[in-house]
């Protein structure tokens, strides 16, 4: 019968060791040893492997020798091994997670910095003496082991203690025992012996002073946390409605983080200094009527909401003139702003920023939501690696079931569509129904932005409707219900659509809404920057763009409400007490979701003449967020064919990055350098262009002396040169394009290294087979060897009983 194996750990000792206590940088070499771990858990196997036991008995009680096992099994000694694999013991008991990450904290220690050995006590240095290497699993051996680890805790600095606590695969309670344990000699009375009761009073004092401010950050931290409105939220959506729906959330999340980025610049530069240094009104104040908060007329037309209203002389002029010639008041004390150059760059940085965030943004949702790696085994992972036992609320803990649930709907659906694919014929009839549907909503978009422009140059020819207040929403109010009600024509011709995927038929929705909306906001800036920019020459045409995109915004957001009161609730009740059914309406991903880019898009656009608009959509993003949730919650059921929504933030972004700002960036750069601005309002009154304004600094640099000369060059070579436009432009394109690539070689690694695990797979099977064909051998050579020595002996033992008789 072959015995386990041994491992024996041979620690070296040289003259000088003897007589003192080694060194713990001595004792590292040791701790370091995966040896200790496997003794350990051979004597772990020894004594609790059952199993192992049973077939020992069975091959010793049977008396049958085996020429040749069963496929599969292996002799008590190859599994004994086996199971004492360092891949199959981290991990499997108390004793050995103690000893590893009291190997760890050595090592940490030798890196970071500590006084002589000589001047610590005998008793806080551990020692091989006191440390059993035989690894006996007992509760002595443990508590030694503990004691060490915790002595080796203290010598650690406070941060790298609270990462090693952290990363242990301990229970909550047996952590909390060693952090209290080692933080009383680090944190209270280190260092104090000797220093008399007033020093450890002052330390005491000091040590409460800095836990109650961190308890108080981390209780200001949690407050901030709960008063945003997503923390507990998108949990709950997650859980019960899938990823699909919780993916347009986390997009409304991104779009307020945007513009909230794009606000902060707005108001430190351009609505900060110009409320500081108001300019002169041209005439009394209008009085406010409330119909200003759908029109963005009346007494909003002179604040800082709209263009008109800012000053175009340099703020705070101690003396001189503005741009263009009038007299300025003189200011006292200082310094100069200039305010065309600060509404011009303030705005172009904005941008800039925006399209680096956003192309950042992207970039990382493609790495996250197109991960590397194969989706095999996904199944079991969820079910047994997806519970989080930190859990302790009933609430949270409901919503974590929730989650899992869902997920594991999600990832079934997903197989089950692998596994079902269409017939030729089936496919044939596809193709046609979705040729047909195609056609039929490019008529409709092409319908509808035929229609908007007949009707704006029809508000354009009648001057009896442009007195009138009321009558600036007619074309907002025209554009929202078309808008509203094109998508549904799309959903219905959707209905007849033979989709296998859930997935493909909402990116074949929101193409469709894509185009709508792209052809409408098409004719509308056509109509803004060429037919009214001909109309109002001599007027402030940048203040009726500004207040015809917040009239479009505002009316987009009341046209959404309605949508969700009537297309939701109201389509809810009529199902569930006329029509006598429970099944709710689904929410629409596709065109809420390009309802937001459309939003996105006019904030965009009206930056330029509407500084205050991104504080709009974010106040609109807010209450977009806590009505679609509420409807969502109440009026809405979770989709009937789940699907997973693994690359949906990543095609949101893309559709945001470039539609959405790119058309919204030509169109401003269109306006900053090819439109005349108005000669009696705004910053940029007297010059030809708004870009003029970079041009007359410039001169004025050059001017004041060879002490700014620097900065004319900088606006030579980097702004008015095309080369560097192109140059930030192509580096963008390269970090998309190398994040793309880097994702696809890893992909490819990935597939090597699975080969690789493969192929050493093979040959750990090879080697256990040869393994265990060497103890069959040994197995019958000892049979063979005791069946001799019995016949030997047989024969006097006959005569003996023989004589006897």
């Amino acid at each position: 019968m072959a015995q386990p194996l041994a491992f024996i750990l041979d620690v070296p000792e040289t003259p000088g060791d003897q007589g003192q206590e080694p060194s713990p940088y001595d004792e590292s070499e040791v701790h370091h040893s995966f040896h200790q771990l496997i003794q350990e858990q051979s004597q772990w196997v020894a004594q609790e492997g059952l199993e192992l036991q049973q077939r020992e008995q069975e091959a010793t009680g049977s008396g049958q020798q085996t020429l040749r096992r069963p496929e599969g099994t292996q002799s008590t000694a190859t599994l004994r091994i086996l199971a004492s694999m360092p891949s199959r013991t981290i991990g499997r008991s108390r004793g050995a997670i103690i000893s590893q990450y009291y190997s760890r904290t050595v090592q940490l220690r030798r890196r970071s910095s500590r006084p002589l050995l000589g001047n610590l006590v005998l008793s806080a240095r551990p020692s091989l003496r006191l440390y059993d290497l035989e690894l006996d699993p007992t509760a002595r051996e443990e508590e030694e082991k503990q004691s060490l680890l915790v002595k080796e805790l203290q010598s650690l600095a406070v941060a790298q203690r609270d990462h090693m606590l952290r990363g242990m695969p301990l229970s909550l309670a047996e952590k909390r025992s060693l952090r209290e344990k080692s933080r009383t000699p680090t944190g209270k009375w280190r260092g104090q012996r000797g220093g008399g009761g007033v020093f450890s009073c002052c330390g005491r004092l000091r040590y409460a002073c800095v836990l109650a401010l961190h308890s108080l950050g981390l209780a200001l931290l949690s407050g901030l946390q709960a008063l945003t409105p997503w923390r507990y939220a998108l949990k709950r959506i997650g859980g019960q409605f899938g990823s699909s729906v919780l993916s347009y959330f986390l997009f409304l999340k991104t779009l307020l983080a945007f513009n909230a980025l794009l606000l902060l610049l707005l108001v430190a530069f351009i609505m900060g200094p110009q409320v500081a240094f108001p300019p002169t009104l041209p005439g009394p104040a209008p009085v406010c009527t409330g119909l200003e908060l759908l029109t963005g007329a009346g007494c909003f037309t002179h604040t800082v909401m709209f263009y008109g209203h800012y000053s175009n002389a340099t703020l705070n002029q101690p003396c001189g003139s503005p741009l263009d010639g009038s007299q300025c008041t003189p200011r006292v004390g200082g310094l100069p702003y200039n305010m065309p150059l600060a509404y011009l760059y303030t705005v172009g940085a904005g941008f800039f920023i925006t399209c680096i965030t956003l192309v950042y943004s992207m970039a990382h949702s493609f790495g996250e939501s197109y991960r590397v790696g194969s989706t095999s085994g996904i199944h079991a992972i969820t079910v047994f690696c997806s519970w989080d036992y930190k859990v302790t609320q009933k609430r949270a803990s409901r919503l974590q079931q929730d989650n899992i649930r869902t997920r594991l709907k999600e990832l079934l659906a997903e197989w089950q569509l692998r596994q079902s694919p269409r017939s030729v014929c089936g496919r044939l009839r596809q193709a046609a129904a979705l040729g047909l549907a195609w056609l039929l909503c490019l008529g409709t978009a092409l319908g509808c932005a035929v229609a908007v422009h007949v009707f704006s140059e029809f508000l354009i020819q009648s001057p009896e409707a442009a007195g009138q207040e009321a009558a600036l929403l007619v074309l907002p109010l025209v554009v929202g219900l078309l808008n509203l009600g094109a998508p549904y024509l799309c959903r219905v011709l959707a209905a007849l659509e033979p989709h296998d995927s859930p997935v493909l038929e909402v990116y074949v929705a929101i193409c469709r809404n894509l185009i709508l909306k792209l052809a409408i906001l098409g004719t509308l800036c056509y109509h803004w920057l060429g037919l009214r920019v001909a109309v109002l020459q001599g007027q402030c045409w940048e203040d009726f763009v500004g207040q015809e995109l917040y009239r479009f915004l505002v009316m987009d957001f009341v046209l959404m409400l309605l949508d969700t009161l009537f297309g939701e609730l109201v389509w809810r009740i009529i199902s569930e007490k006329k029509l006598k059914r429970r099944r709710k309406p689904e929410f629409d991903i596709a065109r809420n979701v390009l309802e937001l880019i459309y939003g996105q898009t006019l904030t965009w656009l009206g930056v330029l003449f509407s500084p205050l608009l991104p504080a709009v959509q974010i106040i609109k993003l807010l209450l977009v967020f806590y009505v679609k949730k509420t409807s969502l919650l109440a009026n809405c059921q979770a989709p009937r064919r789940p699907w997973l929504a693994s690359h949906m933030s990543t095609v949101f972004l893309t559709l945001l990055c470039f539609p959405a700002f790119l058309g919204a960036a030509v169109f401003l750069c269109y306006a900053v350098w090819q439109v005349k601005p108005s000669s009696t309002c705004g910053p940029f009154r007297t010059l030809d262009s708004m870009y003029e304004a970079g041009r007359v600094w410039v001169r004025y640099l050059e001017a004041a002396g060879p002490r700014v000369s620097w900065l004319p060059w900088v606006h030579r070579y980097l702004v008015e040169n095309t080369f560097f436009v192109f140059l930030v432009s192509a580096l963008l394109l390269a970090v998309i394009y190398l994040n793309i690539q880097v994702v696809r070689g890893q992909r490819r690694v990935i597939c090597l290294l699975k080969e690789q695990i493969s192929n050493e797979g093979e040959d750990k099977i090879f080697l256990i087979n040869k393994l265990h064909s060497i103890y069959e051998r040994k197995e019958r050579e000892e049979r063979s060897r005791v069946g001799t020595t019995e016949e030997t002996a047989a024969p006097p033992a006959l005569l003996t009983e023989e004589r006897g008789d």
